[in-house]
């Protein structure tokens, strides 16, 4: 079957110049913090979304991650949904099914499936709680507890490398992570053919809700940014990268000096699409205002202090369906 893409949805075909691509060598081992933050700081400022490579994960264990994904997503539908968001109550975790998530409502249903977890605990709190997990695929849940530690680790390093990038302390942002919410997401698209328009498509545009998130993407490819021009250019995949932008929370706490870029995606490979991002925020209660750094007697602060997870919890009433009907219940 032919496939044809609404112009609305097209995008440039970009090398990886486009978007920065940068080495984590010397901000993970701890030799050249300084340079590393700089670099991260100037695309957080001029883009939003760069590759990072030497960034430290075991890549035996991302192949693990990757092949349990396939395996998850494989199961019969009838399994997955015995696992749905819905049963974690305010946990917010398991599986999400086609459009049971849709980042933007007004004008698109997410054509993707997720499963979502995070680090477990016995009591059930918002972004709190127990796993879903599949009982069913032996070695899954400590495959996927360990890939969480690693990225809860990496994305600690880039915190504190955004934060030195503005003038601050490294360890500033983690008086206000003692307990974040850390959400690891597993991501299927599959293909699309025939008439394609923003109606539906893998997910559309949006900015992230959090910090920070690292995702990591198969060879597939999909993934569309909008740049500081408001082009949509594509983030084709890089063997042995991730993909890191910054979210609503980081938009906030520079005063804008640093903007959460929109994203969507579109897979018309012909082929399933699978996606691991790890979304990083802070605790449920911190309170997100603009830092010392990015306010003066000049330019004074364009937001009034909000709670992180007042924020969160709202944007996830506006995009996930069974929210929406308890709200109106």
């Amino acid at each position: 079957m032919s496939t044809r893409v609404d112009s609305y949805l097209s995008a440039q075909e970009t090398n990886f110049n486009e978007i920065p691509v940068i080495d984590l060598s010397t901000l993970i081992d701890g030799t050249d913090i300084e340079s590393v933050a700089k670099k991260i700081g100037e695309v957080c400022e001029n883009i939003g979304f760069l590759y990072i490579v030497n960034h430290g994960v075991n890549e035996q264990l991302m192949e693990k991650v990757k092949n349990y994904t396939e395996i998850f997503f494989d199961l019969p539908l009838e399994e997955k949904q015995k696992l749905n968001i819905e049963r974690s109550g305010e946990t917010l975790r398991g599986y999400i099914p086609m459009f049971g998530e849709n980042v933007d409502p007004n004008h698109t249903q997410d054509f993707k499936e997720c499963f979502d977890y995070g680090q477990h605990e016995d009591k059930v709190s918002p972004f709190f709680g127990p796993n879903l997990m599949p009982e069913s695929i032996e070695g899954f849940k400590q495959v996927m507890e360990e890939y969480h530690s690693e990225m809860l680790a990496l994305a600690n390093k880039l915190i504190g490398a955004i934060s030195l990038s503005l003038g601050l302390p490294f360890d500033y942002f983690y008086k206000l992570q003692k307990k974040p919410i850390s959400i690891q997401r597993l991501l299927h698209y599959p293909p699309q053919t025939g008439e394609i328009s923003r109606e539906k498509i893998g997910i559309g545009e949006h900015t992230d809700y959090g910090f920070l998130t690292i995702l990591s993407q198969d060879e597939v490819g999909g993934l569309q940014v909008k740049n500081r021009d408001g082009n949509w250019i594509s983030a084709p995949p890089m063997p042995g990268s991730f993909i890191v932008n910054i979210g609503d929370l980081v938009q906030t706490y520079t005063n804008n000096k640093y903007i959460s870029t929109y994203h969507r995606v579109i897979n018309t490979s012909g082929k399933e699409r699978y996606s691991y991002p790890f979304f990083m925020d802070m605790d449920f209660d911190a309170v997100v205002e603009p830092v010392p750094t990015c306010v003066s007697d000049l330019e004074q602060s364009s937001y009034s202090p909000y709670k992180c997870g007042e924020h969160k919890f709202r944007r996830f009433v506006d995009s996930y369906a069974h929210l929406q009907i308890e709200k109106s219940a």
